[in-house]
């Protein structure tokens, strides 16, 4: 929905005037937010702070409160109950003037925000992390982004992002804050039981996140078509897009198609030429900020439909969250090193935890490099919390090991067979974007050089040859350090 930025001096000293040099942060971000501007010099010489933002409803506009003290500039949603007319921002600064930094604890939402208030700054992110905030405290001043890129000028080598469920205080530093948590039921021994409580929070989930959207991004696969069958029932007239490698197009495509027809609801195909592929990856690149060659493959296609998308619409769903949720990634929790249950549970859970920058780092940077919105039914609190409280052999099921076979049965009555009983592809192996890839860097580089050069500058090894590719056109667009925040999305490369 936005993106924030600020230079705060914390030295209690007076400062030169920032305000140029944040909207100059704000300006290499403008993809994020192209329809407001909010920049706000803040009295005695403290700096500057300031937002952009895309126009969509009343709540969700004017993500700042920047007239008067404690200033608050803010990206995301809140689901709380408000008066008439509140904006997600001033919803936000009401729970921070009732109580303090235990307000993060108590919002139910999405969100990365700043706040000024006296000599001191704080920087708060929610508890899953699909809106990024990164920061730097240097000499005696704190400077924040919602992307790194816009940190360049300021620090090529201290730089780090607040973890998720995360505040960073320039008088506390950085402390970990009361994760925010709803009441739901509990499973119980009956997983059909379980799988009607799933059913009953996701259609939830997806209700009140309607307004404003008017499309529903599909891949073809289970989460995307389960969002979309639900999505349907509150409004028939939404668009559907999808993806696809035109030169080797993957199974998704065939599932999506399918998929439209069952709803009868109108739907947008965009077909990825080489040429796409050949010109999107340095700014794929630019966009990610990372050079982990599984989210580079799945930035592409989600790029493409993204840039499809802003024709018809500022804000739609999306299906990220599941896998990591109800035990997809079948590859990994299926990797033949993975010996028991336990492990298995212990890889699921990593595979939350570092979500935020991985699988959440290229849902936010595709959809937002066209200032598209994106809404994330599956992680709404509630689905999150219950999801955690369903045993992994639920999720991951009997002597085939379907996954997130529980998802499968709450919603299986409102699918085709078969995608109800899909089994689950990586993602840019559904779209067809792997061995094109593939194909396309090696013209670039040969693939015997990874022998030569096996790691990055910090000692990172390279997974292929391709990505070695991907890290040397990374080099070209960010200090070596900022190599530091590049995360495996898959544990086992």
């Amino acid at each position: 929905m936005a993106a924030i930025a600020g230079i705060i001096a914390t030295s209690g000293k007076g400062a030169p005037d920032h305000t140029a040099e944040v909207e100059e942060m704000l300006q290499l971000m403008r993809h994020r937010g192209p329809d407001n501007f909010t920049l706000r010099t803040l009295p005695d010489g403290q700096g500057a702070l300031g937002m952009i933002e895309i126009n969509l409803t009343p709540e969700r506009a004017r993500g700042a409160v920047a007239t008067r003290s404690p200033y608050i500039v803010f990206d995301g949603e809140l689901f709380n109950g408000r008066a008439d007319g509140q904006t997600d921002s001033e919803l936000f600064k009401e729970y921070y003037l009732k109580h303090g930094k235990d307000c993060f604890k108590l919002l139910d939402g999405s969100f990365s925000a700043a706040i000024v208030d006296g000599d001191e700054a704080i920087l708060a992110r929610d508890q899953v992390g699909a809106r990024p905030v990164f920061y730097a405290q240097l000499n005696g001043t704190l400077y924040f982004s919602s992307e790194m890129k816009g940190l360049i000028d300021h620090t090529r080598y201290e730089i780090d992002e607040l973890p998720p469920q995360h505040y960073y205080s320039t008088k506390e530093g950085l402390k970990k804050h009361e994760p925010y948590i709803p009441d739901v039921p509990e499973p119980g021994d009956d997983l059909q039981a379980a799988a009607k409580i799933l059913r009953e929070l996701l259609i939830e989930a997806v209700q009140k996140r309607m307004r404003g959207v008017k499309g529903v991004s599909l891949s073809g696969g289970l989460d995307s078509s389960i969002i979309a069958a639900i999505a349907k029932q509150y409004n028939p007239n939404l668009h559907l897009f999808t993806g696809t490698i035109d030169s080797a197009p993957g199974p998704d495509l065939e599932n999506a198609i399918l998929m439209a027809k069952f709803l009868g609801m109108e739907h947008h195909i965009y077909r990825i030429t080489d040429d796409d592929l050949e010109s999107i990856v340095t700014d794929a690149i630019w966009y990610l900020e990372s050079f982990d060659e599984d989210c580079i493959s799945g930035i592409i296609s989600n790029y493409y439909v993204s840039r499809m998308a802003k024709d018809y619409t500022d804000s739609l769903f999306v299906g990220e969250g599941a896998d990591e949720l109800f035990g997809g990634y079948r590859m990994v929790l299926k990797n033949p090193r993975v010996t028991s249950e336990e492990q298995r549970i212990q890889l699921a859970q990593r595979l939350l935890d570092i979500s935020y920058n991985t699988a959440l780092r290229r849902l936010d940077r595709a959809w937002m490099a066209n200032a598209v919105d994106y809404q994330t039914p599956f992680l709404d609190n509630k689905v999150v919390a219950f999801s955690q409280k369903i045993p992994m052999s639920w999720k991951i099921y009997g002597e085939k090991e379907i996954e997130k076979y529980i998802l499968r049965e709450a919603f299986r009555d409102m699918l085709p067979e078969q995608i109800a009983n899909r089994e689950k592809l990586r993602f840019a192996m559904g779209v067809g974007t792997d061995d094109v890839t593939d194909a396309m860097v090696s013209k670039h580089i040969n693939p015997e050089e990874i022998k030569d050069r096996p790691k990055t500058y910090y000692g990172m090894p390279f997974a292929t040859f391709k990505e070695l590719f991907y890290y040397d056109e990374f080099l070209k667009l960010f200090p070596p350090a900022y190599e530091k925040q590049t995360v495996r999305w898959d544990p086992f490369k």
